[in-house]
């Protein structure tokens, strides 16, 4: 009879439990807003539409930038620690379960800060190496390195086809454009099984390359640009690159097709660090740290809106301290602004442009991303 009256406590007990999951669950949205705190090294995970804070989880040490996996069921953080950094780590975090996960190790690759998710793999920057890396999650391997030859890169972003990778170079002042292009016939050892005989196959200098299996070589070009080049964004037709120029307060916009700096804008933004367009390609919005003007003049403002067609100024906004991360709404109403030196994200309707919503109080928020669970 005891033994019957325990057996009946445990499956009530894991009932329970069950049904507190299920409950958790139903309240967590399929999509949700991930935060990084510096200030506390932690991943915050929010809920978009009522902009509460549903779950922190720790980020590792100095966390910069976040992407989630294609699923949306983690997220990778980049452990940076600056230009000299001793850190060679990216966090990863659990967001069903809402916990940490052992840290992907870079072995010699240091500084790790820009991310990108293509094709089932993360990229990301190591800063100290001047390289870019990509990490498999099936393998739980780093299956490629390229090595850009500029100072500082930082920021990367991967072509959907996997063909082209771009990056900003923060003291080089230039952005790389690295082209997928097709070896001569002949290279890179035997035909792979069933090829021809003239074929190509084996994997170039490098490791793997991109491209679900196929073998390329890389061609880079690095074009220079303004001096602090750093964050940057691609035009909705692919045909630009807008990168900001932070200690020149310029946009520099390359021609994707010539490589060439086809024009450069002043703006009134000081020490520019992101740029990004909004999803019809109509705006673009650069953030910056809104110093004091020489002079001790009151600071400019920490967020810029441009016409992408025309580059006139639509609006300025002074959100209350340094701005960095943006990033927009999938729905293409609202792009999030986070606004550093106030502890807070600003929610702009893009609309009206008007500030609409806050997420507050936050330690030092920066890198921003979507995850939406599949």
């Amino acid at each position: 009879m005891r033994l019957r009256l325990a057996f009946i406590a445990v499956i009530v007990c894991i009932g329970a439990i069950l049904l507190i999951s299920v409950r958790v669950a139903a309240q967590t949205p399929a999509r949700v807003l991930l935060v990084l705190e510096k200030n506390g090294s932690t991943l915050d995970i929010i809920d978009p539409v009522s902009l509460k804070i549903l779950a922190k989880a720790p980020a590792g040490p100095d966390p910069h930038e976040v992407i989630a996996s294609a699923d949306g069921a983690l997220a990778y953080v980049s452990n940076y620690g600056g230009p000299l950094s001793g850190l060679h780590t990216i966090s990863v975090v659990d967001l069903v379960a809402q916990k940490p996960l052992p840290a992907i190790e870079l072995g010699v690759l240091h500084g790790a800060h820009g991310l990108d998710f293509a094709g089932g793999e993360l990229y990301f920057t190591a800063e100290v190496n001047k390289a870019i890396g990509r990490y498999d999650p099936a393998t739980q391997k780093i299956d490629w390195v390229m090595g850009t030859g500029q100072d500082r890169t930082h920021m990367v972003w991967v072509s959907r086809d996997l063909n082209k990778i771009i990056t900003s170079n923060v003291n080089s002042g230039t952005i790389s454009i690295i082209e997928a292009t097709s070896p001569p016939r002949g290279g890179f050892g035997p035909p792979p099984t069933g090829g021809n005989a003239g074929g190509v196959s084996g994997p170039p200098p490098g490791g793997p390359q991109p491209g679900n299996g196929n073998r390329k070589s890389w061609e880079v070009t690095n074009v220079a640009v303004g001096r602090g080049s750093e964050g940057f964004d691609v035009s909705l037709d692919g045909s630009q690159i807008w990168a900001a120029n932070a200690y020149d307060a310029t946009v520099s916009i390359i021609d994707i097709a010539s490589k060439k700096v086809i024009q450069t804008l002043p703006i009134a933004v000081m020490g520019a660090n992101r740029l990004k367009f909004t999803l019809d390609g109509r705006f673009v919005l650069i953030s910056g740290s809104g110093a004091s003007e020489p002079g001790g003049a009151a600071p400019t403002p920490d967020l810029l809106v441009l016409d992408a067609a025309t580059h006139a100024e639509v609006k300025q906004f002074k959100l209350g301290g340094a701005a960095g991360g943006i990033l927009m709404d999938a729905e293409g109403s609202r792009a999030f602004v986070a606004v550093s030196g106030g502890n807070k994200v600003e929610v702009l309707d893009l609309k009206t442009l008007n500030v609409v919503g806050e997420i507050a109080p936050l330690g030092q928020p920066d890198g921003m991303a979507w995850a939406v669970r599949k």
